[in-house]
């Protein structure tokens, strides 16, 4: 091996140079080449020593052959001299011997002689001519031959029980050779027309002549021609549909296997089917051809028809004229008359072979649909059979032939495939999407595990540190935050996969989210892909180009399924989702389960497990435009995608949009995503909720005068002008609460810190309603259990004051501001308080003078009104949109001293910020409502 690829080497080098190949070449290199030049030397070596040894055998064998050749001819000679001695020595001993006298012979005439004689001739030569026939294909006559071979033998009596006695084979004995040749020829021939049969590449005049050849043979019928006929054709499926399967070759064999039937149909018509009387035959539609050629073949008129080959060719030869007049004009013949077949019988036997063959074929079909592995190849399969059969020379009077035989139209693709390849279509888009849904499966389950194994000290890599802390990664800087086309391309005319990371960030998407939602529409991309290779064009125009005659000459719809497919696409894909989302449920039921209750638990890694999950569901319809393709169809890719944000955060505000019903299951797909989303929030919230209040209630409850003073805040001092008994106005000092306390302002701080430490602004609405709800629940079961504790008086306890009472209560109504948002006072048309907070407020006013109280009352309000303003921005989505915005009162006392900064009567708080706000008409309705309210 080594000798041999170096070879081309050497040829290259120029050897017989010592001194320039020691100049181009180094030491190495010389002893390289040294070693090379001794392998070839040593290869060539071998191959001589090989080559002489085997053309030594052959000498030998060669001088064997020559030296038994000899012996041979040396005996042979030696015989011949032998017989010539003994011959020499009869005709001496015959000339000396007495003759008897010979008896009188009748002598054969001479006519009869040369007549025998050309028989033996033209018998000797009929194997020969059998044989060329066989090898050109031409059985039809090869069998005349076979039968005028048989003919001979009965002349000459060689076929008789006394053969072995015969004269002629007494006198000829090769001739016993030529009677056993010829008893092959029969079977040979039967085989090769019914093999011809079987084939569908062949003219129906071969047909009809292997058709002619059996019959004349087997001495058949015309319904048992037909039967052979069926039988090798059905024979012929069989073998098609057994043949190797590889991928490439499926196409071809479906093929295959639609032009054989087509072709049998059409070859039954054309070799079986005669026409009624008084019908002038079609030349574009032939039929009756196999009656036709028997008749040609067998009939009396014209004569010598039979062999006129043999004619032509032997009529120069100098015996044929001595041949008897039955061979010359010798036509085979069959025992029975050829009667048509009834049209009857025909389309009974047809029906009842397309039946037998149909389970076959299915099956068949079945079994090589299961090699096919997508979509794009059965669409192959399928527009091959229907270019296969529109073409002119297949469709072509199909209808005509179909009606004429069966009295039906065959319709090949409908009736035996169709079915089978939306089977095979079923199959691959289940396997295709549970093998989507297992894969995001546990991608999710990975994803899942690495977040609640990590702490938020330590987070393996930044990618898990933005999910443990949402905040960062809004605030974080990055390249891809603007697209590098930002500058001249318009959000309108943005493509849908042109995001940027700047509107990830406005929509709260986490790094972790984008990973999976990207893995998840790739994927449904490349099953959509090779989905939409089956469906027809999304192009309008190509379909208003096919008219009506030419929709007319196809030979079936190929798109007639397109809404089946739409819809077996649509429903595997909402699966799909399904699969994913009844894991993150039974995920989410978990976790909440695990963190009820606890106090630790906004530290966990299953909490943040839950808002990855939440996020995910929020923006997965968003994030994966080909899921709606799959659901929508091919219209949902040129539709603009909703905004899912924020129908999330209008989540049971406002009647239910009415949905258009093709896009029915779009709208349960994203409806059951935001339940998900929400429970994952929810999940969130309550833990948050149970452990900030928790701490309030703590702080509330402390009864000792060191945490009563460590939570107090500043109070102002007002001068008031009141009226004495005695008329006169009489001046004096009064001092309230303009702060929360410190528990308060912890609570609601600590509260606004988690909700911006998710992403509180891409939260849904829902999610913020019920997490303010909780929290002035909670608050008020804190104040509640505050004041059953006073009312039991516990011994050494710091007695209630009414500073303290007067503190109590702005602080529960700052709370019950705060927490409570004007949307949802307006929503639900409650013009007071809830009665919890009624009794809880009447319990702390009643620890208040009566007179004071309601010279207090006022100006608490103003501070509360005040207080609200100045920490609008401060607790931020805690207060709402709604409450951020509060318009001046209009007794406006310009001698009140300002410590907050004024604010503009419109609800535009900057100019060049657009922030999403309600209209103007809607804030002076809000001003008319609180202006009542007041």
């Amino acid at each position: 091996m080594a000798a041999a690829a170096a070879s081309p080497a050497l040829k290259r080098l120029d050897l017989r140079d010592p001194a320039a190949l020691f100049e181009t070449h180094g030491a190495e290199e010389i002893r390289g080449l040294e070693r090379q030049v001794r392998a070839e030397i040593e290869h060539k070596k071998e191959e001589l020593r090989q080559m002489v040894g085997e053309r030594y055998r052959d000498l030998i064998e060669a001088a064997d052959t020559i030296g038994q050749m000899r012996r041979c001819a040396e005996g042979l000679l030696g015989a011949v001299r032998a017989t010539d001695r003994y011959c020499a020595r009869l005709r001496r001993a015959g000339s000396a011997a007495p003759r008897p006298p010979r008896a009188p012979q009748p002598q054969p005439s001479q006519e009869e002689f040369y007549s025998m004689a050309a028989q033996i001739k033209l018998l000797l030569e009929i194997p020969e001519k059998i044989w060329s026939a066989m090898e050109a294909s031409q059985y039809l006559h090869a069998t005349q031959l076979y039968l005028l071979c048989c003919h001979l033998h009965s002349l000459l009596q060689l076929d008789s029980s006394s053969s072995r006695y015969s004269p002629i084979l007494s006198r000829f004995p090769i001739l016993i050779r030529q009677v056993a040749a010829a008893s092959h020829f029969r079977s040979t021939i039967l085989h090769e027309s019914k093999m011809l049969l079987k084939c569908q590449a062949v003219a129906d005049q071969a047909v009809a002549e292997a058709l002619c050849s059996i019959m004349l043979l087997e001495e058949s019928s015309p319904r048992q021609a037909l039967a052979d006929f069926l039988l090798a054709r059905k024979a012929a499926i069989q073998k098609l549909l057994n043949q190797p399967h590889h991928g490439a070759g499926i196409k071809a064999q479906i093929c295959s296997l639609v032009e054989l039937l087509a072709t049998t149909l059409n070859q039954a018509h054309a070799l079986f089917y005669t026409l009624p009387e008084g019908l002038l035959p079609d030349p574009s539609l032939p039929c009756g051809l196999l009656f036709s050629t028997l008749e040609t073949i067998t009939g009396q008129q014209p004569t010598g028809k039979g062999i006129g080959v043999l004619q032509e060719e032997m009529k120069l030869c100098s015996w044929f004229k001595y041949l008897p007049a039955s061979i010359v004009e010798f036509q085979p013949a069959l025992r029975t008359l050829a009667h048509p077949i009834s049209q009857e019988y025909l389309k009974d036997t047809l029906q009842k072979w397309i039946h037998m063959c149909n389970e076959d074929i299915k099956t068949g079909i079945a079994t090589l649909l299961m090699y096919v592995k997508s979509m794009k190849g059965l669409a192959g399969i399928r527009d091959a059979v229907w270019e296969l059969l529109t073409t002119e020379s297949t469709s072509h009077s199909w209808d005509m032939v179909c009606g004429r035989l069966l009295e039906k139209p065959l319709l090949l693709w409908e009736d035996l495939m169709q079915q089978l390849f939306l089977d095979r279509l079923q199959t691959l888009t289940k396997e295709g999407f549970d093998s989507i849904s297992t894969s995001s499966k546990e991608l999710l389950v990975s994803a899942l595990q690495e977040l609640e194994s990590c702490t938020s000290t330590s987070p393996p890599n930044k990618h898990i540190h933005f999910e443990h802390n949402m905040s960062l990664f809004l605030w974080a800087e990055s390249a891809n935050d603007l697209p590098s086309d930002a500058a001249w391309v318009s959000v309108a005319n943005r493509g849908q996969l042109g995001r940027s990371g700047l509107s990830m960030k406005a929509q709260a998407v986490s790094p972790c989210v984008q990973t999976f939602s990207s893995a998840l529409d790739s994927k449904l991309k490349v099953k959509l892909d090779d989905f939409l290779t089956y469906l027809p064009s999304g192009d309008s125009s190509l379909s208003k180009e096919v008219t009506p005659k030419q929709a007319k000459n196809c030979a079936f719809d190929r798109y007639g399924d397109a809404g089946t497919v739409q819809e077996m696409l649509r429903t595997h894909s909402v699966a799909c989702i399904r699969h994913i989302t009844d894991y993150i449920r039974a995920e989410l039921q978990s976790i909440e389960a695990a963190v009820q209750g606890q106090q630790d638990a906004l530290g966990s890694g299953k909490l943040h497990a839950a808002l990855f999950m939440a996020r995910l569901c929020q923006s997965l319809a968003e994030l994966c435009p080909h899921l709606r393709q799959c659901i929508l169809g091919q219209s949902g890719s040129s539709e603009k995608p909703v905004r899912d944000s924020r129908a999330l955060k209008k989540q049971g505000k406002g009647k239910p949009q009415e949905v258009v019903p093709t896009q029915a299951q779009w709208q349960e797909v994203k409806e059951l995503l935001l339940q998900q989303s929400v429970m994952g929030y929810r999940a969130w919230s309550s833990a948050v909720v149970h452990v900030l209040a928790h701490g309030f209630a703590q702080s509330l409850l402390l009864d000792d005068a060191g945490s009563i003073l460590a939570t107090a805040t500043s109070w102002d001092e007002l001068e008031i002008q009141e009226e004495a008994e005695s008329g006169s106005s009489v001046t004096s000092k009064i001092r309230l609460p303009t702060q929360p306390s410190w528990y308060v302002q912890s609570f609601l701080f600590s509260l606004c810190q988690e909700i911006n430490r998710v992403g509180g602004h891409a939260l849904p609405k829902v999610t913020l309603q019920e997490m303010l709800k909780s929290c002035m629940v909670q608050v008020v079961a804190a104040y509640e259990k505050f004041s059953e504790e006073k009312q039991m008086k516990k011994e050494g306890a710091f007695p209630m004051t009414q500073n303290r009472a007067l503190q109590l209560l702005y602080d529960l109504r700052y709370l019950n501001i705060v927490l409570t948002t004007r949307g949802e006072e307006v929503k639900c048309a409650r013009s007071k308080q809830d009665s919890r907070i009624e009794k809880v407020t009447d319990d702390l006013e009643a620890l208040i003078d009566p007179f004071d109280l309601d010279v207090f009352t006022p100006h608490l309000n103003s501070n509360l009104h005040r207080l609200v303003q100045r920490t609008s921005v401060l607790f931020g989505l805690v207060t709402g949109t709604e409450n951020q915005f509060t318009p001046r009162s209009t007794a406006f006392n310009s001698q009140e001293p300002h410590n907050i900064l004024p604010l503009a009567s419109s609800q535009i708080r900057f100019g060049l910020l657009p922030l999403s706000m309600t209209s103007t008409r809607k804030a002076k309705s809000t001003r008319s409502i609180d202006s009542k309210a007041q």
